[in-house]
This record gives structure tokens, sequence and C-alpha cells, in this order.
């Protein structure tokens, strides 16, 4: 083994699906679903992405609800649908009466009063949005159905807020400040929503008349809620809304049921289009897309009128309108609303630049707006007159004493920076519990947590994200449902999704600082949106870059992939290593030997801490067969306890977007029994087919967030299309002292590093952001 040099390069992929083909232009930053275990999942066909471009969901493996149906359509299983969160009611406070209420009462309560906030807020701007009014045409047309369904002209209420459980599975929405508190999105379990066996019943019924598979009876009983039959029945496009249908087979299974009554350009199939389409582009990490390509995905789907079928989704409730690009308190930015143009224009003034008109789901704009309206009032609300100044004289570095001054008199401070800048929060962490502060630290994973709180030498300082917003950890709450805290820090915030940030927004009350600190070139979140790179993008407030590096080999390596860069690095203690491989079969057999003999004899390093990453779940060289390989040499058995055996290494996976490694313990009736972190943990034997891999192997989504002393990046000879410089960049952080690359592909990785970044993710966040007037906007 020699040192990685920067003329012998590997490659990297993205996390892709097993049997999926690389995208031809990687979403290197795509969301980072953490992958349901042991699903068998097939390659999607790509859709248009906002930009207009083929992206193709290249960052997870998302288990199918079921079989595909049949029909006329072709059979292939989509990801999983990422909104499977549940919402529940704390039991203090105003929440007495809301606890009686069930999940899904509450859950449609809480969106009911946080619509009507947001409402309020528009209203106060004289516009259903933001972003623009006064306009003509088609984004015209479009905001007046938006105006329609919110003044109750049109029937969109019926499609989410009906008596009839809403026909997709809703992520709650932000909680209103002093609300009881609910736990995050990213946090919370799913829904066990257990269907009547009656229900069950009518929907294979009808299942079976349509042709498809009884095995979705229970997913879309499950999903469309006790009156899935008659939905089905009425409208069989519903099905598109179970994980793991696609528009194919909805329409296999429509042309069953209705015969002659369904074409193509039937409005129940033009609406539920347009919703799985941003269910998709959700998936991707985007909270909308742009109204021109969901049109072309729409006539690709033969759709033979598409304006009019957005138009349709839009007075039906299935999709919100937005329009982008203008100020609506500039006349010459905007049309009148009689279509007619502002008078300047007629003595020659240059006419307006198009308005971009996009299209979102509700629960992400809800997000998006409680979450810029949160940011607003921590900024505003502070007391901006502290002074820190010893504690900033005591702090260990530069860095960490500018982060400490600038935390006196924000309300909200972005840090930036690599693994060795964690430190700077922890010292700010110090300083504010020094100072008499209930301040704590919240990371995306429990290596984090552990880390951190070794940093700021307090075991109470450092909490899991997860863990604060269910009231698992942390300090509690005060009377009127906000976290007990007087600044928080929120480490790993690349991991933020925009519903995971609303809601950790509207927890905190008026005064709290906030303080979110990551690393930019990191994968980014497994939910849609882009929170931290929009908070820094829109320079609402104060922002620290640090300027302490990451130290040795690994540190000056990762660093120069940071900047676009594949430098040759000194290695003398072999900290880094290169391990050429011809093909599959002999990558996973280098790394077993790795794993097993090598790391461990030059580096002391045990098996077990020894964490492989690898391009994706299947494949000759996936986390499956690397998984399958280095279980036959660490730890042989029988499987016994569906699959498993004490002492497996394992990733348990609670919920989209959380990968929790662990240990098994034992199986009994109960569930398989899981030591996690040191916490003990119990799977329900239901849940472990879809909630528990063995992870001797990772993905570098599910890696990210989390370090160990040594790690082994694989990179088979088939991810060459799926390279990207955020996967790389997390992948190769990923080790401590020690990281070997086993790599079979040419130049394939100084190409990606050096000329495929982050694609652009599509959010509304940072126009929001700017739009709102703060004292402590940067210059």
């Amino acid at each position: 083994m020699t040192a990685l040099p920067g003329e012998t390069p590997g490659t990297v992929g993205t996390d892709t699906p097993e049997a999926a083909e690389p995208p031809a232009a990687t979403d290197a930053e795509g969301p980072a679903h953490a992958e349901a275990p042991d699903a068998d999942e097939s390659a999607e066909a790509t859709e248009p992405t906002a930009d207009g471009s083929d992206g193709a969901e290249t960052s997870s493996e998302d288990p199918p609800a079921g079989d595909a149906p049949t029909g006329d359509a072709p059979a292939g299983d989509a990801p999983a649908d990422d909104a499977s969160t549940s919402a529940s009611t704390g039991e203090e406070g105003e929440a007495a009466a809301a606890a009686a209420l069930s999940e899904a009462q509450a859950e449609l309560a809480a969106q009911r009063e946080l619509r009507e906030k947001i409402a309020k807020r528009k209203a106060e701007k004289e516009g259903p949005v933001a972003a623009g009014t006064k306009l003509s045409g088609t984004a015209a047309d479009l905001l007046a159905a938006v105006r329609a369904v919110e003044s109750g002209e049109k029937a969109g209420a019926e499609f989410f807020d009906s008596p009839a459980p809403a026909p997709a599975p809703r992520r709650a929405a932000p909680a209103p400040a002093g609300q009881p508190p609910r736990p995050a999105p990213a946090s919370a379990a799913p829904v066990d929503r257990t269907a009547s066996p009656e229900a069950v019943d009518a929907v294979r019924a009808v299942l079976t008349e349509g042709g498809a598979p009884e095995a979705l009876a229970r997913p879309a009983t499950g999903t469309l809620g006790e009156q899935a039959a008659e939905l089905l029945r009425a409208d069989p496009w519903q099905l598109l809304a179970v994980p793991g249908v696609r528009p194919e087979q909805a329409d296999g299974f429509a042309r069953a049921l209705l015969g002659a009554a369904c074409g193509p350009d039937d409005g129940r199939r033009t609406a539920a289009l347009v919703g799985w389409l941003l269910e998709r582009a959700a998936l991707q990490g985007h909270t909308a897309l742009d109204a021109e390509a969901v049109r072309a995905a729409l006539t690709e789907r033969a759709v033979s009128d598409p304006e009019e079928a957005v138009r349709n989704a839009v007075e039906e409730g299935v999709a919100l309108v937005f329009q982008e690009g203008t100020d609506p308190t500039e006349p010459d930015a905007a049309y009148e609303e009689d279509g007619e143009a502002p008078a300047e224009a007629e003595t020659g003034t240059e006419a307006p630049e198009p308005v971009q008109v996009l299209l979102g789901l509700d629960r992400y704009a809800l997000a998006e707006e409680s979450l810029a309206d949160g940011l607003a009032r921590l900024m505003n609300a502070c007391e901006k007159g502290a002074d820190w100044a010893e504690a900033a004289a005591a702090a260990p570095s530069p860095s960490a004493a500018e982060l400490i001054r600038t935390a006196a008199t924000a309300g909200l401070v972005a840090h930036s920076g690599g693994e060795a800048a964690r430190a700077e929060p922890a010292a700010l962490i110090a300083a504010a519990r020094g100072l008499g502060l209930r301040a704590l630290g919240a990371t995306h994973s429990e290596d984090g947590r552990r880390r951190l709180a070794e940093a700021v030498g307090a075991p109470d300082a450092a909490v899991t994200l997860a863990g604060l917003l269910s009231d698992a950890e942390g300090p509690g709450r005060d009377e009127d449902g906000a976290l007990a805290l007087d600044l928080l820090v929120v480490l790993d915030a690349p991991q933020l999704d925009v519903e995971g940030a609303a809601v950790l927004v509207e927890a905190l009350a008026d005064g709290v600082r906030l303080v979110l600190s990551g690393d930019p070139g990191v994968l980014g979140s497994a939910g849609a949106g882009r929170v931290f790179a929009d908070v820094l993008a829109a320079r609402a407030c104060p922002q620290v870059v640090s300027r302490t590096p990451d130290p040795g080999p690994i540190g000056e390596l990762v660093s120069g992939i940071g900047i676009g860069e594949l430098a040759q690095v000194e290695a003398p203690g072999k900290e880094v290593v290169i391990v050429p491989v011809r093909d599959a079969g002999e990558a996973v057999h280098r790394t077993v030997q790795l794993v097993a003999d090598s790391v461990p004899r030059a580096f002391s390093i045990p098996a077990g801490d020894t964490q492989v990453i690898t391009v994706g779940h299947g494949g000759a060289a996936g986390t499956r067969a690397l998984n399958e390989a280095l279980k036959q040499r660490l730890n042989p058995g029988p499987g016994r306890f569906g699959g498993f055996d004490p002492g497996d290494r394992v990733i348990h996976v609670p919920a989209p977007g959380r990968a929790v490694p662990g240990v098994v313990r034992s199986a009994d009736a109960e569930g398989l029994h899981l030591e996690c972190g040191g916490v003990p943990v119990v799977v329900p034997q239901e849940r472990v087919e879809s909630a528990v891999r063995h992870g001797w192997a990772l993905s570098a989504h599910q890696a990210a967030g989390m370090r160990w002393p040594a790690a082994v990046v694989v990179l088979p000879g088939d991810a060459a299309a799926g390279l990207s410089r955020p996967w790389v960049y997390t992948a190769f952080g990923r080790g401590e002292r020690h990281l070997s690359v086993v790599h079979g592909v040419d130049q394939a990785l100084p190409h990606a590093v050096a000329q495929i970044p982050a694609q652009e993710r599509t959010t509304r966040l940072r126009p929001l952001l700017e739009a709102v007037p703060t004292p402590d906007a940067a210059s």
C-alpha cells in the first residue's frame, strides 16, 4: 500500500440504489434519505429536476411498499415516500385538551393553525405569496387559482382537509410558538397507522379488481386511511400516493377499473401526476419545482395540455404556486392584474424580466414560511448588548474568540468550518455556561454528541437533535412549551432539512441565541431543503468562517478536495493509502482484508472501529455484498434472528433521514434487541426488515455526521458516472487516523473533484430570508 498519489486516482460514486443506472448528471448534494434496509429496488426513469436536467435518486435506498401493481403498465419500484413521519402533541400546558385527539387529528389541527398564521402574514403583505403579485398570462392564471383556493371559492380544502383521511401521507407542519411541543419529523418514528381488517379487505378487493398486487392493501390503507377503498374506486390514481407505485402502474390500475372512461388527460390523473412529480422532487431535495419543468414532465407522460393540468392541480389544492424574481412594491417590476403592462412600458422603458413560476407542496411552503419568520424573530428579539469580552479573551483560538464575540451580539449566527472547527462551538458553549447561561449543543448523530460533550467537558452539554426535539434529551420545556435554553448551537447544520429546522426554530423562545454550525462541503440533508446553504447565501445574519485547518495528511487531502483539488499528500505514517483493484470481486476481497487484517495490524485499530463506505447498496461491491462478506469473516452465523446474529454490526433507521449505528444483542418475541451508542433499542419484529440492515459497510450519506478511527472507502468500477465533489469530500473525511481507498476507476476521481460540484436544490428559503428586514443583516 502506498500514499495516495495525485496521478493514480480512484473513483467515488453516489449512493445509487441497486440496479439503478448512474445518472448523467449527479445530484451530488442529493438528499440522504436514510435507507430502509434490505428492500429490493430497481431503477426509476429520470424526471426533470428544478433546472430541467434529468435527475435520479442516487442518494438513498428507500423501500417499496409492496410489489408493483400489474395491468398494462410496467412494474418497477420507486423510492419510499419520505413523508412517513409522525406528529404528536405534548402533555403539558395548553396540550391538555389536544392530547385527547388522535395523531391524525392533531396533525391536521396543527397544519390548519399554521396555515392561518401564514395566511395572516401573507394578508399583511397584500398578496397571497410574498414573492410576487400583479402578473399576467399563465402566471396570473395560476396566481388567481391560488387566491380562489385561499378565499374558499374553490374546493382546494377538500383535497387536504376533508373529513376523510388525507389522500397522501402528511408530515406535521411546525407548531406555532407557544403551542405544545412536537417532535421533529426527522426524529420521529414512522406513524403506525393500524388499519382495521375490514378496511384492508375492502382495499384488497379493489386492488384485485384492478389487477394490482394484494400486497399493496395494507400500505394503501395506511396511506389513504379507512376510506381507501372508496377513494381508489372513485380516483384510481390515488394509488400514486402509496410508496413504491409509479405512474405507469397507476395507469394500468385505472384502466382496469375505469375502462373507456380512463384517458391521459383525465383531471384526476393529471392532478395525481403533479403531486407525484413534486413528491419525487422533494426526495431529491427540492422544496419547489419550476412550473416549466413540471409541464415538460407532464408532456412526456402523454398529457396533451400541461398548462391546463397544472392549473387544475392548483385549483384542486394539490400544489401551491409562487412567483419569484419580482418585487411587488415596485410598479416597474410587475404586471398589472388586468393584464396590461405598466405605463412606463409604453414610453420605451425596458420591460421587466420574466417571472419564475414555482410549484410546491403545501407542507414545504408552510415550513419555509414558518422558518423564515422564526429566524427573523430570533434575530430581532435577542439582546444585542451582551458583554462576553472576558470569555472571548479566554477562548482557545482566535476563531473561537470571534465566534463568542459574534454570538454575544446576535440572535442568529452562521459558523462554518471543517472537523477541527468543531472545537469552536464547543468553546462557545463552555463560555456561555460559564456565564450562567443555559447553553446546549445539538448534533446529527450520537457519535457527534459524544465528541461534542468531550470537547465541552460536560456530558449534559450535548444532545442529539432528534433527542432534543422529542424531549428524550436536553433541558425540557418551559411553561410556554419552548425549550428551556438561552443559547443553542446546532452542529452538522447541513443535515437540517427545512421541516426539521422549522420545528426546531418554533421550539425556541424569543431571546434565545441560535448558532448554526457546519461544513458547507459535505453532502446535504436527507429531507427537502438546504437550510444551512440558504442561510449562508442570504447573508441575513453574521457569519463566522473558521480559520482552523484540519490537521494531518487526511485533513490536507480533504481540504484540497473542498476547493476542487485532488492533491498528492505526504503520508509518512501511512495515514492515507490507495489499493488499486481490477474489478468488484477484488474490491470486496481487498476490503475484507483491510478491515480484518491490515488496519488492525498496522494501526492497532480493531475491526469494530473501522467503517467501510461505498457508493450504493446494490451491485457487486455495494453495501449488501460488502456486508455479507464482512459478516462471514468477522461474525459468521446462520442469521437466526431475521438474518441477524448477536454481535452483528447494524444500522438502525428509526425514521427517514436518520441512520443510527448499533450492535445486535439478542432477539425474542418482543423484537430485535440492539445497543445503539450505549442505549438499548428494541425493534419490533414487523419493523426489522424495513428498519435494520448490517452496518459494517455504509453509504456516504448514512455516514455523514459521524467519524471512526479508520475508514475504508470502496470505489467500484461502475461508479464513474455518479461521482461528485461533495460525495468524495464526505466519504474521505470520515476517518480520523487512517483512510484506505479501494478503487477501480481511472481518472474519474480527479474529474469529479474538479468538475462536478453539488447540484443546486430549488428552494424558496433564501429569497424569503433576503426579504426579511433585520438589524443584523450582513453587508
